[in-house]
């Protein structure tokens, strides 16, 4: 409680651009792990996607294992057993016809199940692919719109770090995909859009403070470029993180209680991606976009000549004030 009331009287100032070397290496670790998950694994795509064949049907009592079990028996490799409320979701390859009716009938038989209540989905690959190929194009006009918007918003530089922020956080929440073995369906696709909104929405507070705060700065001023982005960023602070938490709990349940206590398995497919992406997006505005945003500025004459001046009055020190100086020096 105390540390909460510090933070809401501005009594605690986190040096969030002096640590920037911690916040890369964790950046870049998080991103190694990622990449690797996607190129060893992948991503495991939806029957949407891919094509397959979905099959749904009441069972009361029934395991996951008895229903993977009834599946393998019937020669399908590998079936992704759900729970869709009270009815069971079995997503299998796609099934030629006369497999397709030994597994009706091996489920009727076994769970006791009308065999005319068991439904049947079959999507083709060829719609699977079309369905792939919308899907990225939703996402590239997704990023254009964005890259537009920050262009003519913010300074190019502010864009570009913005910018870098955002495929950042969509590269972690995809290698945790990749890593867990979650399915990506259009609804995970759906999380991904917003959780690229919610970072994007977190950037722009913390931008638009930054821009107030270091638009002062001039010959004669008294701070860095450095000191003044991490001043706005801590004034921030407290609302990104009430944002986040207002916004992560509720997801939070989604995933926890609804996917677990409730068995609204097809929910996982939109909680997971919205509650990694909340998390990585309001790390990456406040410990990426805006040290990166720093190290981009720091490099303009303008602000090389302040953290001179002050770096020579001993007026240079606090956040980044070693790479500050180095900047003076150089």
């Amino acid at each position: 409680m105390g540390l909460g009331r510090r933070l809401y009287r501005g009594e605690i100032d986190v040096d969030f651009v002096g640590k920037w070397r911690l916040w890369y290496s964790l950046s870049g670790f998080l991103l190694l792990i990622s990449l690797a998950g996607l190129l060893i694994n992948g991503l495991n795509l939806g029957v949407e996607f891919r094509g397959g064949s979905v099959f749904s049907f009441k069972a009361q009592g029934t395991s996951i294992e008895q229903v993977r079990e009834v599946f393998q028996e019937q020669g399908v490799h590998q079936p992704i057993v759900q729970t869709a409320g009270d009815r069971w979701r079995v997503t299998t390859e796609t099934l030629s016809e006369s497999t397709t009716n030994q597994v009706q009938t091996a489920v009727s038989k076994d769970f006791n199940v009308p065999a005319n209540q068991v439904d049947i989905q079959s999507i083709g690959a060829s719609w699977g692919g079309e369905v792939s190929q919308k899907a990225w194009l939703g996402l590239g006009v997704f990023m254009l719109a964005i890259i537009l918007y920050l262009s003519m918003a913010f300074e190019p530089k502010m864009a570009l770090a913005a910018i870098v922020a955002l495929i950042h956080d969509l590269v972690i929440t995809a290698g945790i995909y990749a890593w867990s073995g979650f399915e990506v369906t259009p609804a995970t696709l759906l999380g991904f859009l917003t959780i690229l909104g919610y970072s994007l929405y977190d950037a722009v507070v913390v931008f638009d403070m930054i821009k107030e705060v270091t638009a002062k700065l001039g010959h004669t001023s008294k701070q860095t470029y450095s000191m003044a982005a991490n001043n706005a960023l801590n004034h921030t602070l407290i609302r990104s993180l009430n944002t986040s938490l207002v916004a992560i709990l509720p997801v939070a349940a989604i995933l926890f209680i609804g996917t677990t206590l409730l068995g609204a398995g097809t929910l996982k497919d939109l909680s997971l991606a919205l509650f990694v992406g909340m998390i990585v997006g309001t790390y990456s505005s406040l410990c990426v976009a805006t040290p990166l945003l720093v190290t981009l500025k720091e490099r303009e004459p303008k602000y090389q000549a302040i953290a001179r001046r002050l770096a020579s009055t001993g007026g240079g020190k606090g956040a980044k004030g070693s790479k500050s100086a180095a900047v003076a020096k150089g």
